[in-house]
Formats: C-alpha cells, structure tokens, sequence
C-alpha cells in the first residue's frame, strides 16, 4: 500500500512532471541543433547570370545568400548585351555553400581597336585573309592603274587613307585599292612567289620579235 501511495502522491507526481518536460526542453533543443547542423551543410544552386545587368546580379545573389566579384572585361561580344554578364565561375548548375562567392567577367560597351600592318604592296590573297584573322571586315575592291595585278595600292575606311600602324576598332570595314595590271609600277611586292597576271606576257613579245 506504501508503494501504491507514493505512486499517487503529490510528490512523485511533481518529480514525473518535471521528467517530461524535461525530455520535451530537451528534444526541442536536439531538433534546434539539428536543424542549425543541417542548414551549415546546406548547398545552393548556382543560378544562370548570363546576359543579366550588374543590378539583376546583385539582387539574384543576395537573394541567395551569395557574394561575386567582377573578374576583368572579355572581348566584346555582340550577342550579349554592354556590361551584362558574358561568364561566370562556378557555371549555372553547380551547387556551393551560403557566402560563396561568385566570379563573374562582364560585356565591355564595344570592340577594341586592332593595329594595321604594312599590308601595302603584298597581293589580294595575303591581305584579306591577314586583316579578317584580324577582325576586319573586307569592304569594296577597287582597282588603280598599276603593273602588279591584284597588288594593294591603298586601304582605306569610310574613304579616309589606312596607313600601317593606324588603329581601327575591330569588325571595321576595311576597302581594298587594287594594281589593275597595267600602267606604271611603283614599288617592289613584298611577296616571295610571283604575281600572276601582271599583265606580261613574254612569250608573246618573243614571238614577236621573229
């Protein structure tokens, strides 16, 4: 009866009571600690920043709890609008942890200017290929009296004189003044191989000569 008694007491009812809320004080702060744990681990999916303003980046990162630094301008790329996002490390896709940063290379507001070389003298087949691995585009062929067929003779842009060392902005339109093959020759051609069709013919001036 004792036992029974001491069961229903008003003291080990108290000492049960402080038993479980004990356990319940306990399981709140394990799920707390757990919960904090897990989030440390937490990884975030880098998003896609391309074509996006310097503004939209900030907003999109922050929003993600996530940092960038701006890495020095590419070459310009048409296809993305000036100043926005043309690269990014880590690519879209990857997953990081909260704070990290982002490392983005943003689109400069236009073309760089390229170097001319001394293109003068050396043949039509030299020179377009030389300025379009440069970035130039080839505009109109004309043609000056000349004994070097094909030679050029002159480059100009927008009708203004190109001399060699000026610098033009990249995807400029470069006009070509070729030798027609006839008239006075003014200079040596920077080429090893021979032109053809300089407008000479010997064997017909041999044949001639009987």
């Amino acid at each position: 009866m004792s036992l029974f008694r001491f069961i229903f007491s008003k003291t080990f009812l108290i000492q049960i009571g402080l038993a479980i809320a004990a356990l319940v004080v306990l399981a709140f702060l394990t799920m707390q600690w757990l919960e904090y744990s897990t989030n440390q681990d937490e990884r975030i999916k880098v998003p896609d920043l391309a074509k996006l303003s310097l503004g939209r980046v900030e907003v999109t990162l922050d929003e993600l709890d996530l940092r960038y630094e701006i890495l020095d301008s590419a070459n310009y790329n048409p296809d993305y609008p000036k100043y926005s996002v043309i690269d990014q490390v880590p690519q879209p896709g990857k997953f990081v942890k909260e704070n990290r940063k982002i490392y983005i290379t943003l689109n400069p507001s236009g073309y760089g200017k390229v170097m001319v070389p001394d293109l003068i003298r050396r043949t039509r087949r030299q020179v377009e290929p030389t300025l379009r691995s440069l970035g130039f585009e080839i505009g109109s062929v004309t043609y000056k009296p000349d004994i070097a067929k094909d030679a050029v003779l002159e480059l100009r842009h927008k009708g203004k004189l190109v001399e060699a060392g000026d610098e033009l902005m990249k995807t400029a339109k470069i006009d070509l003044v070729l030798g027609d093959g006839s008239g006075s020759y003014t200079g040596d051609l920077n080429e090893d191989d021979s032109i053809e069709g300089d407008g000479i013919d010997n064997d017909n001036d041999n044949n001639d000569e009987f």
